[in-house]
């Protein structure tokens, strides 16, 4: 059995997921499908990458619909790519090439230039539903990747700017790789960063809101609504609140910088 495995910032209230579904279930009847996430943050390419990155890796092989997709209508390209066992067709803005690499990287790549494929009427705002289900389904009924499109060198896929992280002077500045649903940060640092930083309180900035945290193993090593600094389970460091929202909290999202170093209570 064929199984597709999909990605979003649809959400769950407007429907736009489960028309997805139909378009690729008609074409591919016996297709298992599986959800991986519809409730990226809108518009939220990074986060959406980070969610592959996470979880492709411990999926099965399969084709994978992943949208989310700022550009619709633009020139960006709509895109497929094969990686080790499975397929994974959408924007190429990112996304293509991070689930890629989490599958050890694409082996092939095709711009989705094949019309026939398509719904008949394509609008300029949901090729979710007008093109990515229609080829999704085609795919999963049997049809040949090559048939898609035109190739393109793999080399050619969009990827997203790298996230900075740096230490000087005892300051950890890092870029935010990913917030979850409980409002936990993770920053672009990677454990050493708390070497640097050593036990107890760290000032933490983000853009003009200042707070600090304690460093610690997990959140209940803090009291309930203050601020932990740890390495979470992908082996990096995070921000949470116990109990509660960092990202809400200290005003952040992906992509913002966060600024740590010893807490002058410390010095």
């Amino acid at each position: 059995m064929i199984r597709v495995g999909l990605l979003t910032d649809y959400g769950t209230r407007d429907g736009f997921v489960a028309l997805c579904q139909g378009i690729i279930l008609e074409r591919a009847p016996e297709t298992s499908l599986f959800d991986i996430s519809h409730e990226v943050p809108p518009m939220d390419v990074r986060h959406g990458a980070a969610v592959l990155t996470r979880v492709l890796p411990y999926l099965p092989a399969a084709i994978y619909f992943v949208v989310v997709d700022p550009g619709v209508g633009t020139k960006r390209r709509p895109a497929a790519v094969r990686a080790g066992e499975s397929i994974i067709v959408g924007p190429d803005n990112g996304l293509l090439a991070a689930g890629a690499a989490a599958l050890g990287g694409a082996s092939e790549a095709y711009v989705l230039t094949n019309s026939a494929l398509w719904l008949p009427t394509v609008g300029r705002t949901f090729h979710g539903r007008d093109i990515f289900a229609p080829v999704v389904g085609h795919l999963a009924a049997g049809r040949p990747l090559a048939e898609v499109g035109e190739p393109t060198p793999v080399d050619t896929l969009v990827e997203l700017p790298p996230l900075r992280s740096r230490i000087a002077d005892g300051v950890v500045t890092s870029d935010v790789s990913y917030v979850n649903r409980y409002g936990n940060i993770q920053l672009a640092a990677g454990p050493d960063a708390l070497d640097v930083l050593g036990p107890g309180r760290v000032d933490v900035r983000c853009g003009d809101v200042a707070a600090w945290a304690t460093v610690g193993r997990t959140f209940g090593e803090v009291p309930e609504r203050e601020l932990v600094l740890f390495v979470d389970s992908d082996g990096r460091v995070a921000l949470a609140v116990n109990g509660g929202d960092a990202a809400a909290r200290l005003g952040v999202r992906s992509g913002s910088e966060v600024v740590l170093r010893r807490s002058r209570m410390e010095a």
